[in-house]
């Protein structure tokens, strides 16, 4: 077949590319061929038209010559060739010398703009707070630090993570909201590297929050970046106290020794595994950690009254209308939930929940106590628990442990783990020698029906719903779906069997908790929130580090849900200072309730913390009331009480030595 010829068109434009091709000098010439086909004719056209035009042709030229010398900045000077010639060379040297001066400024403008997007300026600020590395947990950190700072004028929070600047910025912008006062920084960078590290003035700021990356580098990388801290320290030893993170803890020795005498360094995994264990026997102890841990409620405080001075700890838990004490600092130690009859010294700090640092107010509540109303003690039933975990996750054998540590004898954990985890990790876990309770291990797809559906939901106390590690090239989101499913049929068969099930389900994105089908007597456990409230707090109050510790820690005083009618007469009307009366008579601090008629309402599901004494409700069958109390006595019977606040170093559940000092660790 005949190949058909190109036009005329297509072989201008072939040859026009090609002369383009050859280099700047065919650019520059087809330049001035444009500009002097455009300019002359204009030039020749404004003169010969013009009022005043030459008489004669060659006065004509030398008038069009000048306009378009004055137009191309040519100079545009007549008469003898040479002196023509001249003045275009001269204009020619003006203008290379101002392009080139326009050239280098533009480029080094763009170069600084290009340098300032990826965020490798240092910082000039003082007392700001620099958050290093990237993950789940930053959006929390930051929205804490943001809300910490609403009153303050000049706050700065400084991000540093090996990210694009303008990338970090939206997400940032979209998940935390509007920053108020404060202004947020973020710089692009490697925190494990002291020269890009420097670039967020760590030597001068409030406090260094060190986040784990989402990898499996991410404790490695940790105390990397807490050794790169200490590089950049400087000489007279001064340093920013520094709150880090770790998950496993065969990395927590490293991390402290890192972080140095004033870190602080928290087993993420440990303590939500703590908390998951904790919520599986009283779903909605999340919301209340939730509530001490945020500041945009009421907080810890310590706080100083010396007029309490001389009197006992029972009569101090009665003493504040709007606040509840629940310990005191004596000799810098922390001391939750000491024995009412503990005699407040002159030292003594007194540790309340309340709203802000300056609001707890003294005032005598015993008036609003009617003991009338105060319930009798009730036998207390001690049976086996059955327990169903739905999944398998890197923090699954910690919660196994934790909630077996306090399971009845005879209590049975049923693991459903799917088939493509590993099995010699789940039946390793599963394996409890000689502790008296037991692990069964199955194997099955958790979102599928018929799996679940086999099983006897009814008999089991409590469901917990684990959210599992992400699959190498899954989706972020994965894990968060397949537990929405998996929730999903459980929804469907509490409706079956007419009766709701005490689910505990783990999320990694806050932004599901919403999306997610539970009835009012479930808990929904973030997995990352709870870890980034807890050190934001502690940057912000580090003294407060150790009360944390306590309550975080393994066989310490702990936060508990328990059941309103062991305080009250049910169906009665009574005030929440007869409640604090009560639980001070069980050895216990009342700091709050929740309400079953509320349970299943957003956005506080019936809790209230830190009410008024004076306030006063019906109380009735399902009501629960929010205690601190020593974690020894899970099922209300009499509590553990320690000895002194000296006593900070007691064994754990492995007989192993556990220090509760709070220095250096959560």
């Amino acid at each position: 077949m005949e190949q058909r010829r190109p036009g005329v068109g297509a072989r201008a434009r072939y040859w026009f590319d090609t002369t383009l091709a050859r280099g700047t000098s065919a650019l520059v010439g087809w330049l001035v061929v444009v500009c002097l086909a455009l300019v002359v004719p204009a030039s020749a056209v404004l003169v010969w038209t013009g009022p005043h035009t030459p008489a004669t042709f060659p006065g004509k030229l030398a008038q069009v010559w000048r306009l378009t010398g004055e137009t191309l900045r040519l100079g545009g000077t007549t008469g003898p060739p040479l002196r023509v010639l001249l003045s275009v060379l001269l204009a020619l040297v003006a203008l290379v010398y101002v392009s080139t001066l326009v050239g280098l400024i533009t480029t080094g403008l763009t170069e600084r703009l290009i340098a300032l997007r990826r965020g490798r300026s240092t910082l000039l600020e003082h007392g700001h707070v620099v958050v290093l590395g990237w993950s789940e947990q930053v959006f929390t950190v930051v929205g804490e630090l943001v809300a910490a700072g609403a009153n303050q004028r000049g706050s700065v929070v400084a991000v540093l993570a090996d990210r694009d600047k303008t990338a970090m910025e939206e997400a940032l912008d979209s998940k935390v909201g509007p920053t108020g006062r404060t202004r947020l920084i973020c710089r692009s960078g490697p925190p494990t590297d002291p020269a890009v590290l420097a670039l967020t003035s760590p030597g001068t700021a409030h406090s260094v929050l060190v986040l784990p990356p989402d990898d499996s580098r991410a404790d490695a990388d940790v105390v990397k970046s807490l050794l790169a801290l200490r590089a950049t320290a400087s000489g007279d030893g001064a340093s920013a106290p520094v709150v880090a993170a770790v998950r496993d803890s065969r990395y927590l020795l490293a991390a402290r020794l890192a972080a140095g005498e004033r870190g602080i360094v928290v087993e993420s995994d440990t303590v939500t595994a703590r908390l998951i264990a904790q919520a599986a026997r009283r779903p909605g102890l999340s919301l209340v950690h939730r509530e001490l841990l945020d500041f945009a409620g009421d907080e810890f405080y310590p706080t100083s009254h010396p007029s309490l001075v001389g009197r006992d700890f029972g009569a101090v838990l009665l003493s504040y209308g709007n606040a509840c004490a629940v310990g005191l600092i004596r000799d810098g130690v922390p001391w939750l939930n000491p024995p009412a009859r503990t005699v407040i010294e002159g030292g003594d700090r007194i540790i309340v929940i309340t709203a802000d640092d300056d609001t707890a107010a003294l005032a005598d509540c015993a008036p609003f106590v009617e003991e009338r109303l105060i319930a009798g003690p009730r036998p207390q039933e001690t049976r086996p628990e059955r327990v169903l975990v739905l999944g398998w996750n890197r923090r699954a054998p910690l919660i196994l442990r934790e909630w077996g540590r306090n399971a009845p004898p005879g209590s049975v954990a049923d693991v459903l783990a799917d088939k493509d985890e590993d099995e010699t990790t789940v039946r390793t876990a599963c394996d409890t020698g000689d502790a008296d309770w037991t692990c069964v291990h199955r194997r099955g797809d958790t979102t599928r029906p018929e799996t679940l559906y086999e099983l006897d939901i009814a008999s089991y106390d409590s469901v917990i719903v684990l959210s599992r590690d992400p699959r190498p090239g899954e989706a972020v989101e994965e894990s968060d779906n397949r537990t929405l499913v998996t929730l999903l049929v459980l929804r469907h068969l509490e409706q079956r069997i007419g009766r709701q099930l005490p689910v505990v389900a783990e999320l990694t994105d806050d932004s599901n908790r919403p999306l997610a089908p539970i009835g009012p007597g479930a808990d929904v456990i973030i997995s990352g929130k709870l870890i980034g409230l807890l050190m934001a707090q502690i940057s912000q109050n580090p003294h407060l580090a150790a009360v944390f510790d306590e309550l975080f820690s393994a066989g310490g005083t702990q936060i508990h849900l328990r059941s309103a009618a062991d305080y009250v007469v049910p169906d009665q009307e009574a005030s929440f200072a007869t409640v604090v009366a009560a639980a001070r008579d069980r050895g216990e601090c009342a700091i709050g309730y929740r309400s079953h008629a509320d349970a299943g309402r957003a956005p506080d599901y019936g809790l209230r913390v830190n009410p008024p004494k004076a306030h006063r409700r019906r109380w009735i069958t399902g009501d629960e009331v929010v205690v601190i109390a020593a974690s020894g006595h899970a099922n209300g019977s009499v509590p553990r009480r320690r000895g002194t606040p000296h006593d900070r170093h007691e064994a754990d559940g492995d007989g192993h030595s556990v220090d509760h000092s709070g220095e250096g660790r959560v």
